[in-house]
Order: C-alpha cells, then sequence, then structure tokens
C-alpha cells in the first residue's frame, strides 16, 4: 500500500474511509459553547446520550451490543475456544472463613467444600497449560468473574500465566470482579440471556462445581442444547457425585422417562482436576496429558 497523505482517512484494517470518525464528533461536541440549545437533552449525539439508551424502546440495541463488545474484544485477542468453569460464589478458600454461612451446619458444609475451591484451581491450571501450548487461543479458562469457584480458576489459570476471562454481571451482592481476571478480559453485563450465549459461544468444555440457583441454571442451560442438539456435544463435566446425586435424581428423571436413558451419558462425574482433564484428554484424543504441575 502506497503511503501518502490521505493514510489517516484509512480505518482499522486498511479501508479508505473519507468520513469523519464518530469520536471526533464526540469530543468536539464537548466544546461546543453551553447555551441554552446545547444543554437540552435532545441535543447529545445519541449514540453517548446515556439515558437516551437505557429507554425501553433502546433494549434490543442494548441486547446487541452485549453481545457484541465481548465478541469483538475476544476476537481482537485471538481468543478461539474457552473452557468453562461453573461453581458456586459462596464456596470458600481452604483456610478462610465461610463469609455466606447462615447457621452450624452451613458452616460446616461450605468449609468442607473448600476443597472444589482447590479443585477448580488445580483444573484451571491444568487448562492454562495447555493453552500455553496454543499461544493462549486455545481451551482460556473463563468463569463468572465472581468470588468462590469463579475466582479459584480464574486464580489457577492465572497463576500459570495464562489469560482469563471473567463474565461478570451487576447483582446486588458477591459479583465485583476478583482480582484474578484479565483486565482486558473482565466483562460486565446486564443480561443474563447475553452472558450465558457467551459463555457457550467458544466452550471446548463445561465444568461445573457445587453451587446454588444459578449454577443449575447454568448447568441445564448447557445440558438442555447439548441434549436437543442445538449445541455441539462437548465434554460436560460434574465434580462432586455425591453432592450431585443428593441434590438431582437424574435416573429417576430417565425412569419417569421425562429424559432418554443414554441423556445421563452426557453427564461426566469426577472428583479432582486431573480425572476432569482425562475426560477432556480422551473426548479431544489429544496425545499426550496436559505438562504436570
Amino acid at each position: 500500500m502506497a503511503a501518502g497523505k490521505n493514510d489517516a482517512k484509512r480505518r482499522k484494517g486498511g479501508v479508505f474511509d473519507p468520513l469523519k470518525d464518530s469520536s471526533v464528533d464526540k469530543l468536539r461536541a464537548r466544546a461546543i459553547p453551553r447555551t441554552p440549545q446545547s444543554e437540552s437533552p435532545s441535543y447529545r449525539l445519541a449514540y453517548v446520550d446515556e439515558d437516551f439508551l437505557c429507554r425501553d424502546e433502546l433494549r434490543p440495541v442494548r441486547l446487541q451490543l452485549e453481545l457484541l463488545k465481548p465478541e469483538m474484544t475476544l476476537t481482537e485477542m485471538g481468543i478461539k475456544s474457552t473452557v468453562v468453569l461453573f461453581g458456586g460464589a459462596r464456596i470458600p478458600a481452604p483456610g478462610t472463613e465461610p463469609w455466606a454461612a447462615r447457621n452450624e451446619v452451613q458452616r460446616k458444609n461450605l468449609t468442607a467444600a473448600s476443597t472444589y475451591y482447590e479443585e477448580a484451581r488445580k483444573f484451571a491450571a491444568l487448562c492454562a497449560q495447555e493453552s500455553a501450548l496454543h499461544g493462549h487461543q486455545e481451551y482460556v479458562v473463563v468463569t463468572g468473574g465472581g468470588p468462590g469457584v469463579m475466582e479459584a480458576g480464574n486464580r489457577g489459570a492465572s497463576e500459570a500465566g495464562a489469560p482469563t476471562i471473567g463474565l461478570n454481571i451487576l447483582l446486588p451482592h458477591e459479583q465485583a470482579p476478583n482480582p484474578y481476571v484479565t483486565p482486558a478480559l473482565s466483562f460486565n453485563f446486564h443480561y443474563f440471556a447475553i452472558r450465558k450465549m457467551h459463555f457457550l459461544m467458544r466452550a471446548r468444555a463445561i465444568a461445573v462445581f457445587p453451587g446454588g440457583f444459578g449454577t443449575l441454571d447454568e448447568l441445564f442451560e448447557a445440558v438442555t442444547l447439548i441434549q436437543t442438539r442445538r449445541m455441539a456435544r462437548i465434554p460436560l463435566i460434574l465434580f462432586g457425585e455425591k453432592f450431585w446425586h443428593k441434590i438431582i435424581d437424574f435416573q429417576a428423571l430417565a425412569d419417569f422417562g421425562t429424559i432418554a436413558p443414554e441423556d445421563i451419558e452426557l453427564l461426566n462425574f469426577v472428583e479432582t482436576a486431573e480425572e476432569a482433564w482425562q475426560v477432556m484428554a480422551d473426548f479431544y484424543d489429544m496425545e499426550k496429558p496436559a505438562p504436570s504441575r
């Protein structure tokens, strides 16, 4: 491409564009003299008018923006596939107080559940080591970006030197980004539906740890898409077989006839990070296991 005085008119990717850039006018609008006319809400540029963008009629636009922003960022950063970790925000790290416990029974159970924090951390580290073999473009760890199991997943990947994604959502509590999410890959959502799409759009595997309503929602969303073949079959790994069989009687669903007997085979029950990794290695016929820790 020949250099010339018009090169500044080229957009990213080298496309020639003689039209004025919208970001330029956004800055120029701030410098316009303050008058009753320029101070009126109607005068604001539509794409920087937050009140306008939050109107009920603009919901379709907001949905599109939440779909586009993370997708464009992940594409620009070259991330091609992910490993998703779902699990309880209330599960504490080993040796820490179970902050969410409301009584002694919960305190005991959550303290014991800290083993899942450690297994999530180890599993994420294994994924990160595999990801390094692919230039950190494949098997990138993604979580909901909050505390508990989510923190453990981001932490394990970060400690292994890998980028890691956090898909946060605005909630009354629990959901500030944990410090292990890669800042450039820390996203925030208003719409649960769009957030769920981003969890699954690049997923090579899904690991689900014990959790509450949110974790159950994410599990059943994923298994329904796989069961109905709206999504390709990928490893769906559940940590803690005793926990899952205690709260959900999968066999009862099959016996009753509301799912097919073979649908239970969509679920892989494991106890350790190594077992989970083996499920992935077998599914994708990997030539060798992840490097040892």
